[in-house]
């Protein structure tokens, strides 16, 4: 039976799920953590010395050049090293690393040594086709063992890689791989997507032919779909052809600390999508530790985040983070619902998946086809469950806890991006959980919640979410772009802070609440109304199966609300429900949620991430130009 979301929102219940691995000495060393933060420098350079470096550091942090900070100054290091390397002299050598799963029932296991012997490969390769220590690589491949061993193997050699996202389409596919200066293209013949095989290499075919610096296409044979290697430049090799023959012992570059890792493209709302450049060892030392502080992996977890590699979240926590920590990830290619509703729960079941990383688009989906799937399956398991992406509404975390966590397991509701490389606001499994709420800073990350001149604002009061203090797995600077980097993020608020771009406010627990984008952010009557709070309100009727709310300009108020909804099976917008919907979200919310319109939609715009896009509502209702337009789903 699903609680009263209304009760919860209103009186904003603690929950304290029964997470059994954890022991009151687990919760002594949780404050003392909490409390080493404080001292970023160190905190940051105990939890550095958990890697093997081939020369330690010679300062944690130089802050001499805000906003271009820099970590771990003249250390040296190689990640892919660390991932994989020192796991073959130990008894993980033949554990399993990657456990590949696809739509169709395949199966691929590659443990630690076979996945050592695979990136030596690909490295050994790569610097045969000319690659050297800085020069990108560019992905566009689907979630298959190829892409995790092509990356590592950049690391192994301090090349640079680029992975594109493989449902990008061709214009915004060379704008990404133009910008990146990249050498050489490693794609795959398709991938697989509710059935049916998309075709990859077609779309390659087209974009390279507006790639001037690309010397060199890879491709993997992954469906088995024919494919011709017919370029008359003799650019193009299959993989399997690449790597044949290749030692399977590989040297890693000694790479700075400070050395590019990786750059990753996100959309803006305007211009040019922002390549995002992160570097090695922060980065490291960020998503290692925040995963494990997060999610208390253990070495016998089978860890499941199903965020594509193509975004921030499969960089950080689908292949980086649970290899640096030695645990078993599983990569998933395939979508939420196919061949059924029940494909998730199957495989936890199958695999005996313990800790579950998923988005709330992704929850509410599922949520449609009620409890009938996870209470087919055994799920029992999973200890943690987490959520990332957007901030998930009340109702979707509470069917998710009883649902799939069958109320034991807590939900780590995680707020980062992908400029922040990292975790930075979350529960840990200790904490007390508010459905809605990421809780509070993670140890070593100092967050507020200010106004316009960056002075702290009254607890329960909305305001703009700022990063205080530098912390490791950040972002360097925007690829080509020093200037953006330094106006966009660094320049709004006195003494040089890190200027998220949501607004926030926190409750008089210290609970922060995430209300969205601060130009999503409804300004109605002198008042800061959080969109994911509107949408929350919508989203916990009954007939409401997903809502998007935008500003409307109004004379008297400033603004009122415009509510896009999807509706559940048998429900149509009509008069009577209209009125039902006015009022309850006035009851959520009060007197300040003054409604303009209503209408009913049978999709909304999202980012292939899931993200809903508020700003292509805002510029159609206002007939203004879509901006940059290339990550939305259709």
């Amino acid at each position: 039976m699903l609680r009263d979301t209304t009760v919860l929102m209103n009186e904003q219940r603690i929950f304290k799920p029964n997470y059994h691995v954890v022991e009151e000495a687990h919760v002594k060393n949780w404050e003392a953590e909490l409390e080493k933060g404080k001292d970023i420098e160190k905190y940051w350079a105990e939890k550095a010395e958990q890697f093997e470096w081939f020369k330690e550091w010679d300062k944690v942090l130089d802050d001499s050049d805000k906003p271009f900070f820099k970590w771990f100054v003249n250390g040296k290091i190689n990640l892919a090293y660390n991932a994989v390397d020192r796991w073959i002299s130990t008894e993980k050598r033949n554990q399993v690393a990657i456990l590949y799963v696809n739509e169709r029932g395949e199966e691929k296991k590659i443990t630690y040594y076979e996945l050592y012997r695979e990136v030596n490969k690909m490295a050994n390769a790569l610097r045969n086709l000319g690659i050297k220590k800085g020069e990108t690589v560019s992905m566009y491949l689907p979630m298959c063992p190829e892409l995790l061993i092509s990356m590592l193997a950049c690391n192994k050699i301090g090349a640079v890689h680029s992975v594109v996202y493989s449902g990008l389409s061709v214009g915004a596919f060379v704008e990404r791989m133009n910008d990146a200066d990249a050498k050489v293209l490693i794609t795959a013949d398709g991938t697989y997507r509710r059935g049916k095989i998309i075709d990859l290499k077609k779309i390659v075919d087209e974009a390279v032919l507006q790639c001037p610096t690309i010397e060199t296409i890879v491709v993997v044979k992954h469906t088995g779909s024919p494919i011709e290697i017919s370029d008359l430049s003799g650019r193009e090799i299959l993989y399997d052809r690449l790597v044949e023959g290749e030692p399977d012992t590989f040297a890693p570059e000694e790479m700075d600390s400070e050395d590019p890792l990786f750059i990753l493209y996100t959309s803006g709302s305007t211009g040019k999508p922002k390549g995002v450049l992160h570097s090695t060892a922060g980065y490291m030392v960020g998503v290692a530790t925040t995963l494990k502080n997060v999610f208390d992996i253990h070495e016998n977890d089978l860890w499941w985040c199903t965020g594509d590699i193509g975004w921030i979240t499969g960089h950080s926590y689908v292949i980086y983070g649970p290899l640096l920590l030695g645990c078993t990830t599983l990569v998933y290619e395939g979508a939420p619902d196919f061949p059924d509703p029940g494909i998730w729960w199957r495989i936890v079941e199958k695999y005996g998946v313990t800790k579950f990383y998923t988005a709330p688009t992704a929850i509410r989906h599922l949520m449609r086809f009620g409890n009938k799937y996870p209470n087919l399956y055994n799920l029992s398991s999973l200890k943690i469950l987490g959520s990332v992406g957007e901030p998930i509404n009340p109702e979707a975390w509470i069917w998710f806890y009883e649902n799939v966590g069958k109320g034991k397991t807590p939900i780590m509701d995680t707020w980062w991006q992908t400029e922040t490389g990292m975790h930075m606001i979350s529960p840990l499994p200790v904490a007390g959980l508010k459905p809605g709420s990421a809780t509070k800073p993670l140890p070593g990350i100092h967050a507020e919640v200010v106004d316009e001149q960056g002075e702290p604002v009254p607890l329960g009061k909305g305001g703009y979410l700022v990063i205080k203090k530098p912390w490791p797995a950040m972002f360097r600077t925007l690829y080509h772009d020093e200037e953006r980097f330094k106006d966009v993020y660094w320049k709004e608020f006195p003494g040089c802070v890190y200027r998220a771009g949501d607004m926030a406010r926190i409750d008089e627990d210290g609970y922060i609440w995430i209300q969205g984008r601060s130009d999503d952010v409804l300004k109605i009557a002198g008042h800061r109304v959080g969109t994911s709070e509107v949408e929350s309100a919508f989203v916990s009727h009954p007939a409401v199966a997903e809502a998007a709310v935008i500003g409307k300009s109004d004379p008297i108020k400033g603004q009122v609300i415009k509510a896009f909804l999807i509706l559940k099976e048998g429900h149509n917008i009509n008069t009577t429900i209209i009125e039902d919907l006015k009022r309850h979200v006035r009851y959520e919310l009060g007197p300040v949620a003054v409604l303009g319109e209503i209408v009913q939609v049978d999709k909304l715009p999202k980012t292939r991430s899931g993200k809903i896009m508020r700003r292509i509502l805002r510029a159609k209702e206002e007939g203004e130009d879509l901006g940059d337009t290339s990550t939305l789903e259709e």
